[in-house]
């Protein structure tokens, strides 16, 4: 599958097929925790950065057997919201495949436009980030292309929150040393009250990120700032829950492997979901991709994590 990934063992949505609507890595921001690495095109403009016929024709064909998902998910190997057919592609899905729930992962900077708001507004879900409030926070762990600020992301947050009906899961990722100090974590709290998520849910680091510097927090320590964050409704991501395998797997596995680990560092356990297949074969595989110098190995608190070279 060229534009379709997955699916994956998400941590907050459970099965998911993944859509990628931009080329590896094109995105608004360049986030010192982003899984996929450092950004290479640093944009805000809106364009049909694949063609949306051909994303269209693809889970056409993907989900015409009905496999079990939990989810459809834009995400992947950047910001998708920058893409100007995304509308129409979840207006697709949306008719024609109502069993599926439709998620849109997003950094947030574009919701300022209006046009990108409604481009998204029939999703039934939409998890945004708000990393930080304050301008030296969001500029060292979101280092953002020229001209956006937190207050623009903050106020189209807003916006959106008051047009949409979906769930509104409002995302901070908390990187130590920058944004979990109280004033930094006060300045978060003021702006969830007024954009009024669904849910704040706080996250850390629990893949290889961009930066090598940045580090996880322990249970405890993220406990203790989503009980900062109350009486809002707030969660604490946790890993991915146990599930069976994939459906709809075909073909060569290495290349089901490179679909993946392009667009995320996974464990043997993330592949075996996503996959369908076995840890013997995943091993196998994996050790002659690594002896070829395709992938190299970073250990974390959650296991061994693979990501492309």
């Amino acid at each position: 599958m060229k534009y379709l990934f997955g699916p994956v063992n998400s941590r907050r949505l459970g099965v998911s097929l993944g859509v990628d609507l931009v080329p590896y890595k094109t995105c608004s921001l360049n986030c010192v925790y982003c899984e996929c690495g450092d950004t290479t095109d640093l944009t805000s403009a809106v364009a049909e950065y694949v063609p949306t016929d051909e994303v269209i024709a693809e889970l056409d064909g993907y989900c015409a057997a009905s496999p079990r998902l939990d989810v459809i998910t834009f995400s992947g190997s950047g910001e998708p919201t920058l893409h100007s057919g995304i509308g129409r592609i979840i207006d697709h899905i949306k008719d024609r495949y109502p069993r599926y729930r439709v998620a849109v992962l997003t950094n947030g900077t574009m919701l300022r436009d209006p046009a990108v708001r409604r481009s998204i507004a029939r999703a039934d879900i939409v998890v945004p980030s708000l990393d930080a409030a304050s301008r030296q926070a969001f500029a060292r762990i979101c280092r953002p292309g020229a001209g956006i600020t937190p207050e623009d992301v903050i106020r189209g947050l807003v916006e959106f929150r008051k047009e949409f009906t979906g769930k509104l899961y409002l995302e901070i990722f908390v990187v130590p040393g920058v944004n979990d100090t109280p004033e930094e974590l006060a300045l978060l709290r003021e702006a969830c009250v007024v954009i009024a998520p669904d849910m704040v849910q706080i996250n850390s680091l629990d893949r290889p990120g961009a930066a090598g510097w940045v580090s996880p927090l322990g249970h405890a320590e993220l406990d203790a700032i989503a009980e900062f964050f109350r009486p809002l409704p707030v969660e604490v991501i946790g890993k991915p829950a146990s599930r069976g395998p994939a459906e709809g797997k075909t073909g060569n596995l290495v290349k089901e492997i490179v679909s993946i680990l392009r667009r995320r560092p996974s464990t043997i356990e993330d592949l075996m979901t996503a996959l369908g297949a076995t840890g013997e074969e995943l091993r196998a595989a994996l050790a002659s991709m690594t002896e070829a110098g395709m992938v190299t190995v970073e250990r974390l608190e959650r296991g061994e994590f693979y990501r492309m070279v």
